[in-house]
């Protein structure tokens, strides 16, 4: 399989861009939009000044729980910029959602639980609801991140979404917004499954 098969196999479809999307992104945004793989792993991740967006991560099966995860993401730490990523949320008929929550918690990561994002898919015109993990090396506020969100929602998301798809995604004020009233930590549902 070559790396988007890979990812196509193992992400929802409505999460995955198109192949075209992303070859055109590591060719024409090749400034910032980078594809790290080998037999065991693809990354695909976007490096701007202030910030890295991991886009999507996919370690093979043969691969997991021998800490190349961990590996990958302590390359990126090294940057020592904010490492901001898209998640699910837990499902707990899919194991796989928590265990990626439990690496992630484990990784330092944070939740941004006041950042809302939603969006359309185009591929299924369904809205997709997911929630904001990041890590920083200085703390930097869910404000910050929120404002990182925007632009890379809007120069990788969306590039030349119209072109590619034929229609345009939701602009970003539709798509992200800052709500004080998620109180909820995602990071507790892996306490209380049930969500009391």
């Amino acid at each position: 399989m070559n790396w988007y098969e890979k990812l196509n196999e193992y992400f929802p479809v409505e999460e995955m861009k198109s192949k075209e999307h992303m070859e055109r992104l590591l060719k024409e945004r090749s400034d910032v939009y980078y594809k790290d793989e080998d037999e065991h792993h693809v990354m695909m991740y976007a490096e701007f000044e202030s910030f890295i967006f991991i886009d999507y991560v996919y370690v093979s099966p043969k691969a997991r729980g021998q800490g190349l995860g961990q590996k990958l993401l302590e390359q990126l730490k090294e940057h020592k910029k904010p490492i901001i990523l898209e998640l699910e949320p837990v499902d707990y008929d899919d194991t796989d959602t928590e265990k990626r929550l439990r690496f992630y918690q484990r990784e330092g990561f944070k939740h941004a639980r006041s950042i809302g994002y939603t969006r359309r898919s185009l591929k299924t015109n369904e809205l997709n609801t997911l929630e904001i993990l990041y890590w920083s090396p200085d703390e930097e506020s869910e404000e910050e991140i929120y404002e990182k969100m925007k632009k890379l929602y809007e120069q990788i998301h969306t590039y030349k979404d119209e072109e590619i798809y034929g229609e345009s995604y939701q602009p970003v004020d539709e798509v992200l917004k800052i709500d004080r009233e998620r109180e909820r930590d995602l990071f507790e549902t892996l306490k209380d499954p049930k969500g009391v």
